[in-house]
């Protein structure tokens, strides 16, 4: 081996994955290593670029990844000594969606895929690394154990889990696949494929997969000469098939892919070659599925003309949650993306709205408040928004205000035609009341905050779960100033949002039993919304204000937060944290199940360990009314 190859591989076994290799391995693959030196800004690949047949790893220097997004460069990572970039060829065919740069003089190696592919195949855990590191867009999750080199992102997101979803939606693919006998020829094959425009057939032997034949196949084996058009179709297939399951998701085909070095899975009814052809999935249905992950969705979005095409986005995105339930994705990641879809439907809404009207009169925010204020909304639940406009001179005010309720009216009217009911209690911007001037709004949040028992008619805490949509950044950041004004050293204030915490009737009976509703439409139904996540709900908004946490709207990162600034009371926190994911699941397992906001449970359709994990989600409850009682005076709201 020479000297050059040599050194690389004793670079290489420094870093993962290649720790996991053999020097020998190592040496072998060094051999085939291109060297590149890139000055200062030169760039190694860039966005839409083709594919190269190698990845790489940074050798000295700094290499910046990055995409383009609303006409802005987003640095996404920094790659440093070791870390590895550019893994797209083995898991994707369409271009790379992200700029590799060299931000210094730099040293990188080009390893191609025919070369490593071999020892990804027979190493599990060079594999698993690969996979785990694309599909979950993280870096090396080994990176608790060692900081050693790292596997950058090259999907054009950043690493913040807003796209890891994709690689665990379910397929689409060919659910009636051609089949045939191991007693066919090749010519009759390729006729049958030509006739049905396929460009695979899976043989069979007493109706199980025993193999299968490409439109490749076909090229390389029959058109070459290679083999006779009277040829057996034993001759040319490519025996055994990889078989999968029927719900097999995007990351698991793109695994079994990888791992078997085939183009093609064969789908079958229990995943093994001993039960029947259910369909085929080609590397094609692997680029579609692509096609449909978050960041597409948000680009389509933004390109939406339509309430209508609204629509159809946000049916894919409970598509989307409800594949990533099935594969057991964590809620908080969920969240993660749905949040994100959401606020890029609403958005779109407003700008379609002002589209019709023309230019708005003045700077406005747009802001969610309840459920997507706190990013939440799973589910197609109700709207609560409300609008904020600069103040302008009094002369004025009435035009703008008329023009801002006639922009807030269509765009609810869209939200609506998209899914989104209107909110029953009104709490939309919509409503003359909640569409105002800044100093009005201000006033409001003052009257609120300082006289509360005065005010209590029309405040709702949901006011104080704001997410910014659309609009003026600085009046958005106005309005969290008076917030954060108030609260200070504001014990009445406080005293009456713990008050109104716990005036939630209790979920459980004198008996311990589910308090069930006696009204029809939903008699004998559980209330879980009102029940046993508005507590939670409040319980984590008061502790979060009453500690000034900023930037935090969510209810289970709330008292993830809680749980580091009052580590006294931490495990309370964290116990209502978790009890709040699985509270959440009911009730967004329910809302899909019947199509419906999941508010109402059937306890009778429970089994009996659903039952109990649900009754034991319930527990962290008093827990945090207990804390509540503690840490506030109640008496003179009750």
């Amino acid at each position: 081996m020479n000297t050059i190859a040599e050194n690389i591989a004793d670079f290489l076994k420094e870093y993962p994955p290649f720790d996991n290799l053999t020097f020998q391995e190592l040496s072998a693959i060094a051999t085939n290593i291109r060297v590149l030196d890139l000055e200062k800004n030169d760039t190694l690949f860039q966005i839409n670029d083709k594919l190269h047949d190698c990845f790489y790893v940074v050798a000295t220097g700094t290499i910046h990844l990055s995409v383009i997004a609303d006409a802005e460069e987003t640095l996404l990572n920094k790659c440093h000594p070791g870390d590895v970039i550019g893994l797209r060829p083995f898991f994707a065919k369409n271009n790379y969606m992200t700029t590799a740069k060299a931000r210094e003089d730099s040293i990188v190696y080009g390893i191609p895929i025919a070369t490593f592919r071999p020892f990804v195949a027979n190493n599990p855990d060079v594999l698993n690394f690969l996979l785990e590191s694309f599909a979950t867009n993280t870096w090396n999750p080994k990176e608790k154990e060692s900081l050693r080199g790292k596997l950058a992102n090259d999907n054009g997101f950043p690493i913040d889990q807003k796209s890891e979803m994709q690689y665990f939606q379910s397929l689409t693919y060919n659910r009636s696949p051609l089949t045939t006998t191991i007693n066919a020829v090749a010519k009759d094959i390729a006729i049958l494929m030509t006739e049905n425009l396929s460009t695979n057939v899976v043989i069979c032997d007493n109706q199980l997969p025993i193999g299968i034949v490409t439109h490749t196949d076909m090229s390389t084996k029959i058109a070459t000469g290679q083999f006779p058009l009277d040829i057996s179709i034993k001759a040319i297939m490519s025996s055994p098939v990889v078989t999968v399951v029927e719900n097999v998701s995007l990351a698991e085909a793109q695994l079994m892919m990888l791992k078997n070095n085939v183009t093609h899975l064969c789908v079958t009814l229990d995943g093994t070659d001993k039960s029947a052809v259910k369909g085929v999935i080609s590397e094609h249905d692997l680029i579609i599925a692509q096609a449909n992950n978050p960041g597409v969705l948000i680009k389509e979005i933004k390109r939406a003309s339509s309430a209508k095409d609204l629509k159809h986005i946000r049916e894919r995105l409970t598509e989307l949650i409800q594949n990533s339930v099935h594969k057991n994705i964590p809620l908080s990641n969920i969240n993660n993306i749905a949040s994100e879809i959401n606020s890029a439907i609403l958005k779109r809404a407003v700008e379609l709205s002002i589209l019709e009207l023309g230019s708005p009169l003045a700077r406005f925010v747009w802001l969610s408040i309840g459920s997507q204020g706190r990013k939440e909304q799973l589910l197609l639940t109700d709207q609560d928004s409300i609008l904020i406009f600069e103040d302008v001179l009094p002369d004025k005010y009435r035009d703008v205000r008329d023009y801002f309720l006639k922009l807030a009216k269509r765009t609810t009217a869209t939200l609506e035609k998209v899914g989104y009911e209107l909110c029953p209690n009104g709490h939309m911007a919509s409503n003359i009341i909640w569409c105002k001037s800044l100093t009005d709004w201000t006033k409001q949040y003052d009257n609120w905050m300082n006289t509360p028992g005065e005010n209590s008619n029309d405040l709702s805490s949901i006011f104080f779960d704001l997410e910014l949509v659309f609009g003026e950044k600085k009046i958005f950041e106005a309005i969290e100033n008076v917030i954060e004004k108030n609260q200070a050293h504001n014990s009445l204030f406080f005293d009456f949002l713990g008050n109104d915490a716990l005036r939630k009737n209790s979920p459980l009976t004198f008996f311990k039993k589910f308090a069930l509703e006696e009204e029809e439409p939903n008699k004998d139904k559980f209330d879980i919304k009102t029940r046993a996540l508005m507590p939670l709900i409040d319980g984590a908004r008061l502790f979060a204000m009453h500690f000034n946490v900023k930037g935090l709207n969510n209810t289970y990162l709330r008292f993830k937060q809680l749980a580091i600034i009052d580590s006294k009371n931490s495990d309370t926190y964290l116990n209502c944290a978790e009890a709040f994911l699985i509270l959440s699941k009911f009730r967004l397992n329910e809302g899909l199940k019947n199509e419906s906001s999941g508010q109402y449970i059937n306890i009778n359709e429970l089994n009996k360990l659903e039952k109990e994990k649900l009754k034991n989600a319930l527990a962290p409850m008093k827990e945090l009314e207990e804390l509540i009682k503690t840490n506030f005076k109640l008496t003179q709201f009750s």
